[in-house]
C-alpha cells in the first residue's frame, strides 16, 4: 500500500535541505541519555532519520515514543509499529521517551484510548520512510536499481551483486537522500513484530526500582513544596496566620497564591475550582508535612462564578455555583431533573404510541456516585522556573495543553518552556488536569529555586478530579411476541450528562427516544477511565438483561437478535457501532466461556459494550462464600482490530476487569457540606489482591481492521456483568452503585 508522506497543511516528514549538515528530521534533545546500560554499545555518532527514530553508525536504532507512558504500554507498542516498517531486529532497538515537541508531533498526549489508533498510519509511515531512504542510499552507493535493494532485520541487500550493508553503514548517506513523496507500507501478512508479544521496555527498570517516575526526580538545591486547598468545595481562602510556621525547622516560606488568574480563559483540561491556595516550601518532606499540620487557615464561602473555557477552539462559559453541596441534596436534584422533560438527543419513530400499544412495559432507574481515581503515585511535579525559562518534569497526560496554561500563568513564551514527561504512576484521566504542574511552576517562580511539589494522599483524594455522579431511567416496551418495539432512555448527571444517544440499542428499535439533562456543581470532575461509558454500560447492560428475562429469552440471544436487526434493517443513519463486530464479540465470549453450560453453585452474568472504537464482551462467574460474593473467573472477548502486542493488550484487559470489579462492588465518594467523606484508603474501599478473580481469560477477534483502543473498552462492561451475576446469586437486581456494603451483598 502506497501512502503520501504529507498530511494536511504541513509535511509529516520535513525536508532535509533545511540544514546544511546533519538531518533535520531528528530531535535537538539536550542532555538526553540512551536507555541502554551498556556504554560500550553506544555508537560514536547518532544520525537522526526522522521525527520518530535515530540510527547509530553501529546499527543500533533508537525509536522515540512520543506519548506519555501511564501503564498502557504505548512506550513499547508504538515503537513496535515503527520498527516493523523500518524492518529491524527488535533486539537492536532502544526506546526513549520523546520530549514534548508540538512542532515534531501531533496529539502528544494519552486519553480516550486513541494513542495507537491515531498513531497507526503516521508511525508506520515514519518507519517506512526511513527504510525507503536507506534503500535509496544503498542503490546510489552500489549503482543498482532501487527496486532491487531489499532489507532484512536492519541489513540492506542486493542479491544480484551480493552486496550488503547494515543500516548504520549507510545512515550518513541516507541523511542526504530527499524525503520520499510517498512510501510503500508492508502488507499485514508480512508483519514480524506487530502481533507478537514483546516485553515492556521499562520492565527491568520498574522491578529493580530505577528512577522513572516524577517522585524520583532529584536535583541539587531542590526544595519540597506542598499546598493547602480548601477543606470543602464551595469555600475559598480568606486569611492565614503563618508567622510561627515560618519559624519551624527547615521551612523556607509560607505564602498564598493564585494558580490561575481570575480573568484567564482556561484550556479544556484546566480545573475550575481551588485556584486560591497556600504553599508551604521547605527543605524536606517531613518538615513541610509538620508545618502543614500546624498552619492556621481561615476559609470563606465562594460566590457564583462564570469561567471562560477554550474547548479545543470552541468558546464556552461554565457556571460554578456557590454553596456547600452534599450527596443528599444531589439525589433530590437528580430526582427533580428526572421528573422534568429532558433535552431530546435522538428520536426514531413514534415512541409514545409504541409504548401505548406495548403488551409489556418495564421501567428501571440506575445511579452511580462520584468516584476518586486514587492513582498509586500521588500527584507531583518538579519545576525550575528562573531567568525567564521553565524546566518542568513529571507525570501528566496532556502536556501540549498544559504547556499553554503554564505559559500564560508564568508570562513566559512557549519556546522557553521545557516539559519532560516521566512515567505515570497511574492516570486514566486524573493526570489530564495538571493543575499541580501549574502550582509547582508558580511556586518555583516565586522561590526562584527548583521545587518538587508533592500531594499527600489526602490532598489528592479531597481536591478532585472525580468521576461525576449519574442517574438514568430506562423504559422498554414488548409486543405480544416479546419483540422489543419501544425504547426510552433519559440520563443525566452532576455536572454532566453521560448519554450516548447513538449507541446500541439505537438503530435496533423502530421507536426510540434518548434525552438528557445536567446540573451545575462546584465539585471538580473530569475524565475517569472510559468517561460516561463506565456508567452507561452498567445501566444499559443491566437493563437489557432484565428486558431479556421479561421476554423469556437468553440474555445473549436477546442482544444478538437486536444486533441482527441493526445489521439487516437498521433504524436511522447515525448509529455509532458496527452490529456485525458487536455481535462477533458476543459470539466469541459465548463460545469461550461455555455460556450454555450450567456450572454448579456458580452464578453467571454477561455484558457487552462498544466504546473508544472497540467492542468488548464479558462473562463473569460468581460464587458465594460465607455470604460474600466472589468473582472466580472472567471471560473477555475483544475486537480492537490488529493487536500490536498481545501480552500487553491482555494485561490491559486484565487490569480493567479487576479495576471494574472493585469499583462496581465498593467504589463511592459522597459529600456532606462540600466535604468529601473519604480522604485515604482506610475508608475508601478498593478491591484487594485476594479479591481479584482467580482466572481471567482474554480472547481477541482476529481480523485485519486498523487497531483501536484497549486501555478503556474492557472496563465498562464489567459493571453490568457483575450486576447481572449478583442478580442470579441473590434474586434481587442491583440498581445503584456500589453494589456491596462492606463485603455483604445488598440484595
Amino acid at each position: 500500500m502506497l501512502v503520501k508522506t504529507k498530511i494536511g497543511r504541513r509535511s509529516f516528514l520535513k525536508s532535509t535541505a533545511v540544514v546544511g549538515s546533519g538531518w533535520v528530521l531528528g530531535f535537538s534533545w539536550t542532555g538526553c541519555q540512551s536507555e541502554t546500560s551498556d556504554s560500550e554499545d553506544l555508537p560514536e555518532e547518532w544520525f537522526a532519520v526522522n521525527a520518530f527514530l535515530k540510527i547509530g553508525n553501529n546499527g543500533r536504532v533508537t525509536i522515540l515514543s512520543p506519548n506519555p507512558e501511564g501503564g498502557q504500554n504505548v512506550k513499547t507498542s508504538m515503537p513496535m509499529i515503527v520498527a516493523e516498517e523500518l524492518d529491524v531486529n527488535w533486539e537492536d532497538v532502544v526506546v526513549e521517551q520523546a520530549p514534548l515537541n508540538t512542532d515534531a508531533f501531533t496529539r502528544q498526549f494519552i486519553g480516550g484510548s486513541q494513542a495507537i489508533r491515531q498513531g497507526w498510519q503516521s508511525l508506520r509511515m515514519a518507519g517506512a520512510s526511513a527504510r525507503q531512504m536507506l534503500r535509496q542510499a544503498a542503490a546510489q552507493a552500489w549503482q543498482v536499481p532501487l527496486e532491487e535493494v531489499t532489507t532484512r532485520q536492519g541489513v540492506l541487500h542486493h542479491e544480484g551483486s551480493g552486496k550488503s550493508a547494515t543500516y548504520g553503514d549507510l545512515a550518513t548517506a541516507a541523511a542526504q537522500v530527499p524525503v520520499p513523496e510517498e512510501v510503500a507500507l508492508k502488507d499485514i501478512k508480512e508483519f514480524r513484530i506487530i502481533g507478537t508479544s514483546r516485553k515492556n521496555v521499562d520492565g527491568h527498570k520498574i522491578v529493580t526500582g530505577q528512577p522513572l517516575f516524577g517522585l524520583d526526580v532529584q536535583q541539587e538545591g531542590m526544595l519540597i513544596a506542598m499546598i493547602i486547598h480548601p477543606p470543602a468545595f464551595g469555600l475559598k481562602l480568606k486569611s492565614m496566620d503563618a508567622g510561627s510556621v515560618r519559624q519551624m525547622p527547615g521551612i523556607r516560606d509560607v505564602f498564598s497564591f493564585k494558580s490561575m488568574q481570575d480573568e484567564y480563559e482556561r484550556q479544556y483540561f484546566d480545573t475550575v475550582t481551588f485556584t486560591d491556595l497556600v504553599a508551604i516550601v521547605g527543605e524536606s518532606t517531613w518538615e513541610v508535612l509538620n508545618a502543614k499540620k500546624a498552619l492556621q487557615v481561615e476559609w470563606e464561602a465562594i460566590t457564583d462564578t462564570e469561567v471562560a473555557v477554550d474547548r479545543f477552539g470552541q468558546k464556552q462559559t461554565i457556571t460554578v455555583p456557590a454553596g456547600l453541596e452534599g450527596s443528599a441534596q444531589h439525589r433530590t436534584q437528580m430526582e427533580e431533573a428526572m421528573s422534568r422533560p429532558g433535552t431530546i438527543r435522538r428520536k426514531d419513530g413514534d415512541p409514545d404510541r409504541a409504548f401505548r400499544l406495548a403488551v409489556k412495559v418495564i421501567e428501571r432507574s440506575y445511579s452511580a456516585p462520584f468516584l476518586a481515581h486514587n492513582c498509586m503515585e500521588p500527584m507531583n511535579f518538579f519545576a525550575d522556573v528562573r531567568n525567564g525559562k521553565a524546566q518542568l518534569i513529571g507525570p501528566l497526560q496532556k502536556p501540549e495543553y498544559t504547556e499553554k496554561t503554564v505559559s500564560a500563568r508564568l508570562g513566559i513564551p512557549l519556546e522557553n518552556i521545557d516539559i519532560q514527561m516521566s512515567r505515570l504512576g497511574g492516570g486514566y484521566g486524573r493526570r489530564s488536569y495538571a493543575h499541580w504542574l501549574v502550582e509547582a511552576a508558580v511556586i518555583s517562580q516565586r522561590m526562584e529555586a527548583p521545587v518538587k511539589l508533592i500531594y499527600t494522599r489526602e490532598d489528592d483524594m479531597t481536591s478532585g478530579i472525580y468521576r461525576p455522579t449519574y442517574q438514568a431511567t430506562y423504559r422498554a416496551g414488548l409486543d405480544a411476541n416479546n419483540n422489543l418495539i419501544a425504547f426510552h432512555i433519559k440520563a443525566g448527571g452532576i455536572p454532566e450528562s453521560p448519554l450516548f444517544a447513538n449507541r446500541f440499542p439505537a438503530g435496533a428499535v423502530d421507536h426510540y427516544l434518548a434525552e438528557d439533562w445536567s446540573i451545575n456543581s462546584n465539585i471538580t470532575v473530569g475524565s475517569f477511565r472510559a468517561p460516561r461509558s463506565n456508567f452507561m454500560a452498567a445501566a444499559e447492560q443491566s437493563f437489557l438483561d432484565e428486558v431479556a428475562e421479561l421476554a423469556g429469552k437468553d440474555p445473549i440471544d436477546f442482544r444478538l437478535e437486536l444486533l441482527d436487526r441493526a445489521n439487516k434493517n437498521p433504524v436511522g443513519s447515525d448509529n455509532e457501532y458496527d452490529p456485525l463486530r458487536y455481535a462477533g464479540v458476543l459470539k466469541l465470549v459465548r463460545e469461550k466461556s461455555n455460556w450454555d453450560q450450567t456450572l454448579p453453585n456458580t452464578y453467571r452474568g454477561v455484558s457487552a459494550y462498544f466504546c473508544h472504537n472497540t467492542y468488548a464482551a464479558e462473562v463473569i462467574d460468581l460464587v458465594v462464600k460465607d455470604g460474600n460474593p466472589v468473582v472466580e473467573r472472567v471471560c473477555c472477548a475483544l475486537d480492537c482490530g490488529i493487536v500490536i502486542n498481545p501480552d500487553a493488550a491482555t494485561n490491559l484487559a486484565e487490569g480493567a476487569i479487576v479495576d471494574g470489579i472493585g469499583n462496581a462492588f465498593f467504589g463511592s465518594m459522597t459529600f456532606k457540606q462540600g466535604v468529601p467523606d473519604h480522604s485515604n484508603f482506610d475508608t475508601y474501599r478498593m478491591i484487594r489482591m485476594g479479591e481479584a478473580p482467580k482466572k481471567i481469560d482474554v480472547h481477541f477477534v482476529q481480523n485485519e481492521a486498523d487497531p483501536t483502543g484497549m486501555g478503556e473498552p474492557p472496563f465498562p462492561p464489567v459493571f453490568g456483568a457483575v450486576a447481572n451475576a449478583l442478580y442470579k446469586a441473590t434474586g434481587t437486581r442491583s440498581y445503584h452503585q456500589p453494589f456491596l456494603k462492606g463485603n455483604q451483598m445488598l440484595g
